[in-house]
């Protein structure tokens, strides 16, 4: 089982989004030390609660950074982009920092109309998100009526962000699929991936783990229900029990933290077996973050102890 990270950079109530960054880096750096297999990093667009809104940027800091590790998008937003511009940056990527790069995309647009506007985002439905894969497939391949430049060296590995009909277009594509949510509870989906897939097909299951107390999950928890009551995704704040919330934002919280494997090593290692189980997972995606940047560092080495078998790492 691989062992991955995906990071959002998270902001901090407090603290300017700089800081957010900078950890994001940090992180990254633990990580390799860790013998995690990827570090990728996300694409959100005027969020409060997250200061990266340019993954290709994020990806060079963190590559330069580190020197095993492979380096990745979770994912590039393709409605928000050129074809010809992403596969421009992926191969400058992996001319710099060689056979390290990863390729993740997905489809969604920025989060609100104003957002979507000033983004002159493009159409996001199956036709054309499936056309905009075929034209950077093409690019990266050497096959577009145009050579986009540097031309790569090797193939950059491409990954799908799938939920829904996006797991059927993965399969249908050939392309490994980050699934996360519910479809990880819809079997029959991610049996009919495998058969449409074939030998191509890779799952790289998308969780929040944490390894330590169950609070931890609490300030990601109030975010979220922060979101889907008010609009806005905000910074992370520190974990208060006695926290006033309305009856819905209650309902969103519990539900957050029970899709959360945390707790103890031993309850940890219990809910990954059951995701895998599950699932089929080819390789564990983390997604999860905290207000307490200490525990999550902690969490971390935690975890790869707990399937890498890794040292602590100071």
């Amino acid at each position: 089982m691989r062992l991955s990270l995906l990071d959002r950079s998270r902001t901090r109530a407090g603290e300017p989004d700089s800081a957010a960054l900078r950890h994001t880096v940090d992180r990254a750096r633990r990580a390799e030390r860790l013998g995690y297999h990827r570090f990728w990093v996300a694409e959100h667009h005027a969020v409060p609660g997250i200061a990266s809104g340019s993954p290709p940027v994020l990806m060079a800091s963190v590559a330069a950074a580190t020197g095993t590790i492979r380096v990745g998008s979770g994912g590039v937003m393709l409605p928000n982009h050129q074809p010809l511009v992403v596969a421009e940056q992926a191969a400058m990527l992996d001319a710099l920092h060689p056979g390290r790069i990863d390729l993740g995309i997905g489809r969604t647009p920025g989060f609100t109309a104003p957002v979507r506007r000033a983004l002159r985002a493009g159409a996001s439905d199956d036709a054309a998100f499936r056309a905009a894969i075929d034209e950077l497939r093409s690019h990266l391949e050497g096959t577009a009526p145009v050579t986009a430049r540097p031309r790569p060296d090797r193939p950059i590995p491409l990954f799908l962000l799938a939920t829904g009909a996006g797991l059927d277009l993965a399969g249908e594509l050939g392309l490994p699929a980050v699934v996360g949510g519910p479809v990880l509870d819809d079997r029959a989906a991610l049996d009919r991936y495998r058969a449409r897939a074939g030998d191509a097909a890779r799952l790289l299951v998308s969780a929040d783990v944490l390894v330590g107390h169950p609070d931890l999950a609490l300030s990601e928890a109030w975010a979220l229900a922060a979101a889907r009551t008010t609009g806005a995704f905000p910074p992370l704040e520190p974990p208060d029990p006695d926290r006033a919330l309305t009856r819905r934002q209650r309902e969103i919280v519990a539900a957050a933290r029970a899709r959360t494997i945390a707790g103890d090593p031993d309850t940890v290692a219990e809910g990954l077996d059951d995701l895998v189980e599950r699932t089929g997972a080819d390789e564990l995606l983390v997604t999860a973050s905290t207000w307490d940047r200490d525990a999550l560092a902690d969490s971390d080495a935690a975890l790869a102890r707990l399937l890498l078998g890794a040292p602590a790492v100071p």
